[in-house]
């Protein structure tokens, strides 16, 4: 028998690890006994419902009024059914509270049931989760599966994917009519021996086991299609290995155009033929103009500011993750000794983002006169994206931080849309301007009458700005915990001094050294501004 010494120890470290289990999993605790009206919730939990334990709400009493009004019946449903003798041993369920900073926060909640002899419900308790992050990246994700099925399914070819057995996975609208079927779900499972004759499916098997088997692509193959009822059609294909993230093969997908009448024209097939790859070779050149053109405008070539034995230093750091990127920066001229710091993130990656990157370029230009007020300045270019984007019907935004330097009034002026705050250092130390919500506007292009509030400081006060896109502060470490604004201003603060790019380079190591993968997930950019003294030769 175990001393109870040892007993009381055993479940201490129990506890302890319970707790630091809860605390890496970032979930909260909580316990109801169903006849009362208190409810016990962890710090965690009060943490996501932004009260005290003073005023936190029951939430499982009714009305329910913290849980959201689409969620509100779900929630009513499963808490009666745990409640229900009969019920179920877990309650289990997501939904959208209300915090007490009038915010909605994804939560899921999962409770444990203890019941009476008789089944009646006596306490249920269990843990709560953040996963609002998560409800938001799968709202996105269906977003985008939504917009890439319609493209799917309105390009005018036949598209569609295979398993490993050449059986249909996926098809689009133009194959499901092409094989005389109802609906793209019709084709699913099917084969090419459901729909031709053995002289056509028998030869594309063949060739889809070539390509798994190696690895390489069958492009413009022109494919006789025998039919069952005799129907002789030509169609174009190029068909490719379909490998998964994981690098393991699953089996292969293509496209395919109608080409019999070009077919039975030969010399008109030919042209067609030839055609289609000068407009490929065109729309690639078109892109890599664009690649190019956008790094050459996030290059290291920046205008002189100085006055009063003051000089301005800027460094930058661009790293896109795709050939098309969101993040920019920009530096303003305004006078010989005033500049204007810009930088902006859009919404999401690639060609879309990059066409928003454009539009806010050329809306730079337009709102130059009022460059030198921080709050005009992207009320400006706020209404000029707005308009654009309304007019395509096109929901995108894009965040953005603006700052002027002014070394005659010797202040720095800013104003933020969404954007995570610059970073300042200086012989007072390091802090984030535009840190609370209330010194915000929101992102640009959501709302054509947003105001956005300006701050300001003291250049005396200031030796050095970051400015920096969310792809730093995103980067997580193995436990998923984010780099944050903390760490990046304890870097900051570090590297006091070390030079502007010195620091921008230990910047951007600290952080790659702090990601689980050793890279970033999100496009990154940095911009460093440095206040200098003028060399006493050039002084004004």
């Amino acid at each position: 028998m175990s001393h109870p010494d040892e007993a009381q120890g055993s479940c201490a470290e129990e506890a302890a690890r319970l707790m630091l289990a809860l605390k890496a999993s970032n979930e909260g605790i909580w316990d109801w006994w169903t006849g009362k009206p208190e409810i016990y919730y962890s710090r965690r939990i009060l943490e996501f419902f932004q009260c005290s334990a003073s005023t936190a709400p029951n939430i499982f009493l009714e009305p329910h009024e913290m849980v959201c009004p689409e969620d509100r019946e779900r929630f009513s449903r499963a808490l009666a059914n745990a409640l229900d003798p009969g019920g179920p041993e877990l309650f289990s369920i997501d939904c959208r509270l209300k915090t007490g900073g009038d915010e909605w926060v994804w939560l899921r909640i999962r409770g444990t049931v203890v019941r009476a002899r008789g089944g009646e419900a006596q306490r249920i308790a269990g843990s709560m989760i953040d996963i609002s992050r998560r409800k938001a990246a799968e709202a996105q994700i269906e977003e985008e599966r939504h917009i890439l099925r319609n493209l799917i399914d309105r390009v005018p070819l036949q598209v569609y994917f295979k398993d490993l057995e050449s059986r249909f996975v996926l098809v689009n609208r133009q194959m499901a009519e092409w094989n005389g079927q109802p609906s793209p779900e019709s084709v699913v499972g099917k084969h090419d021996r459901d729909f031709f004759a053995s002289a056509h499916w028998m030869e594309a098997d063949a060739d889809e086991k070539k390509i798994m088997a190696t690895g390489h692509a069958i492009t413009g193959k022109l494919e006789h299609e025998i039919r069952e009822d005799g129907k002789e059609t030509w169609v174009l294909s190029s068909k490719f290995p379909w490998i998964d993230r994981g690098g393991q093969m699953q089996g292969t997908f293509g496209v395919s155009s109608d080409v019999t009448e070009l077919v039975e024209a030969k010399q008109q097939a030919d042209s067609y033929a030839s055609e289609l790859a000068i407009r490929n070779q065109a729309y690639e050149e078109e892109l890599q103009l664009a690649r190019e053109i956008q790094q050459t405008l996030a290059g290291s070539s920046f205008p002189d500011i100085g006055r009063n034995g003051t000089t301005l230093r800027f460094g930058a750091r661009y790293l896109p993750i795709t050939g098309m990127a969101g993040d920019f920066f920009e530096i303003l001229r305004i006078s010989d000794d005033t500049a204007g710091v810009l930088i902006c993130d859009v919404m999401g990656h690639g060609v879309r983002s990059a066409l928003v990157v454009a539009m806010l370029r050329g809306l730079l230009e337009k709102q130059r006169r009022s460059a030198a007020d921080p709050s005009a300045f992207l009320h400006g270019l706020n209404i000029g994206l707005n308009s654009i984007l309304d007019r395509a019907g096109a929901t995108m935004f894009a965040t953005a931080f603006y700052a002027v330097l002014d070394l005659g009034a010797g202040t720095l002026r800013y104003a933020c849309a969404g954007h995570p705050g610059a970073i300042a250092t200086g012989p007072g130390g390091v802090k984030q301007l535009a840190s609370t919500r209330k010194e915000k506007g929101p992102g640009l292009g959501l709302m054509p009458k947003a105001e956005y509030p300006a701050g300001e400081v003291q250049l005396s006060d200031v030796d050095r700005i970051l400015l920096f896109t969310d792809g730093i502060l995103e980067a997580e470490n193995e436990a998923g915990e984010p780099f944050l604004e903390k760490r990046l201003m304890a870097t900051a603060s570090e590297c006091a001094k070390e030079t502007l790019e010195g620091m921008l380079d230990i910047v951007l190591n600290r952080v790659l050294h702090y990601s689980e993968g050793h890279h970033f997930d999100d496009d990154v950019c940095l911009l460093g501004v440095e206040l200098m003294p003028m060399p006493a030769a050039i002084k004004c």
